[in-house]
């Protein structure tokens, strides 16, 4: 027997073209993070092997082949043999406790090899446990030492693969209320006294070192377009259908209700003020939409809507962007809370004591209930500068819900502060590559009011370079994604 292919990390499941079927595995693969003892992967390299004796080819069949390899599995895609990613942290101890770790479901919104696996199960006959589920994005994970004390932070985005494209070639919503660059991003913040998620002679999923922060953003859930047949870098902006009822926003939020709770807070960053409409007449048609939508929502269950120019804010002299993105994640943070798998520490509860606050020490699970939904209009630039500063803010509150800090704040000369706004840098080039096609063009550095020279021309060499990616690569990297 001819050994074919050694070294075989898992198997991401099956496909079939014209002629014949293929097995898709993964032959290469990184660590990235360590999650509860369980590591989590990046991909590094793949194989697609015919699995019949004698493989047929046509150029149909060659065709369909390429077609197939133009989505790179070896470019930020992630898996977990023995952690469910496609999930929240917050999830995952929930099911953990109740069903003791046996059982994983998958979130099939995030897990892009989902056809290939309903192939391996339903037409191969092979069981789920043999395939892993593929998650889209980001993730890394960085160590902070605070006197002494290691504290882990780990950075997980997920990439929808529902309504998933490139940036001209999906905008807006669809009929089932999916939205285009769909990211859930998860700030997990812990020590690794203990390293598994669960404590010796205590219950499954008890380690109360761990912390969790979660963030989404998405397009404007309207139907929206812009025509990228001219040489425009900024084009037109169309709403293409206008619905009285705004069904398929509805049935956004919805989901939304669904996946996190209340409160939604919808934090909308496009201008608001233009000589020629684009941005802002969307804005408008978003803003009455939610207004409608409100009226069917009992009072605890309204969605929060906060539109702010981020744009105009940044060429007022008096405005500090980044002061004021704090101010709106502290509110933020108030509402939706985080999740902490353990009791307030009494050194806390002592603090809030002689601080005024009469609450009880919390004895139980803090979870976190609600969402920060952040878009601009490409839900790149703005939003990555705004969820950035929004996950420096709820990492003082880890810290100190871990007891490693004294206060829940943190000024951007720490180490902590630069290390976070480092990592939502890389995420946010990592998903502006995926969906854009370039680098982020306006990154935090742009709203600090020292912004040099050089960040400017930086910014205009990637406006250049996302305009030459939109103008001729998005179709065939669309074609392949769909």
């Amino acid at each position: 027997m001819k050994l074919v292919v050694a070294n075989v990390c898992g198997i991401l499941g099956f496909v079939r073209f014209t002629k014949g079927c293929y097995i898709s595995l993964v032959t290469g693969r990184k660590p990235v993070a360590l999650l509860g003892g369980h590591y989590v992967y990046h991909v590094e390299d793949t194989r697609l092997l015919s699995i019949a004796f004698r493989p047929e080819r046509s150029d149909a069949e060659e065709r369909c082949i390429t077609r197939f390899k133009n989505v790179d599995l070896t470019k930020n895609f992630y898996y977990s043999h023995t952690y469910d990613i496609t999930h929240t942290l917050q999830h995952n101890v929930d099911m953990g406790t109740v069903r003791g770790g046996s059982e994983r479901t998958y979130h099939s919104m995030f897990v892009w090899n989902y056809q290939l696996i309903c192939n391996a199960t339903q037409g191969v006959g092979l069981g789920a446990e043999w395939t892993i589920a593929l998650i889209h994005g980001y993730a890394d994970q960085s160590k902070l030492s605070i006197y002494g004390r290691d504290v882990y932070i780990t950075l997980i985005a997920r990439r929808s693969r529902v309504f998933a494209g490139v940036r001209y070639l999906k905008r807006g919503v669809n009929d089932a209320g999916y939205v285009a660059n769909d990211v859930e991003t998860e700030q997990i913040v812990n020590m690794m006294e203990v390293t598994s998620f669960d404590m010796p002679a205590g219950r499954p999923f008890s380690n109360p070192s761990y912390t969790a922060y979660v963030q989404h953003r998405g397009s404007i859930p309207l139907f929206w377009s812009q025509e990228t047949a001219g040489i425009a870098p900024k084009p037109p902006i169309e709403i293409n259908v206008r619905d009285p009822y705004f069904v398929e926003a509805g049935r956004h939020f919805d989901r939304l209700f669904g996946r996190y709770g209340t409160p939604v807070i919808v934090l909308n960053l496009i201008k608001t003020k233009e000589r020629a409409k684009r941005e802002s007449a969307l804005g408008e048609e978003f803003s009455e939409g939610l207004r409608y939508l409100n009226q069917f929502l009992p009072r605890g269950r309204k969605i929060r809507y906060l539109a702010w120019d981020m744009s105009r804010a940044k060429k007022n002299r008096q405005d500090d962007v980044l002061a004021i993105l704090e101010v709106i994640a502290e509110e933020t943070l108030t509402l939706t809370g985080y999740f902490h798998n353990g009791a307030e520490l009494y050194a806390n509860y002592t603090k809030r004591r002689r601080a005024g606050d009469a609450r009880a020490q919390r004895t139980a699970v803090r979870r976190q209930t609600g969402i920060v939904r952040s878009n601009c209009i490409d839900c790149l630039d703005r939003t990555n500068a705004a969820q950035s500063i929004i996950g420096k803010v709820a990492l003082a509150h880890q810290l100190f819900e871990l007891g490693q800090i004294a206060q829940p704040i943190l000024s951007f000369n720490t180490d902590a502060a630069m290390i976070i706004e480092e990592m939502y840098h890389d995420l946010g080039n990592t998903i502006a590559l995926q969906y854009g096609g370039s680098h982020l063009v306006n990154t935090v550095q742009t709203y600090r009011r020292s912004t040099n020279w050089r960040s400017h021309s930086r910014d205009i060499v990637e406006s250049l370079r996302r305009y030459y990616s939109n103008s001729l690569l998005d179709m065939e990297r669309q074609e392949a994604i769909t």
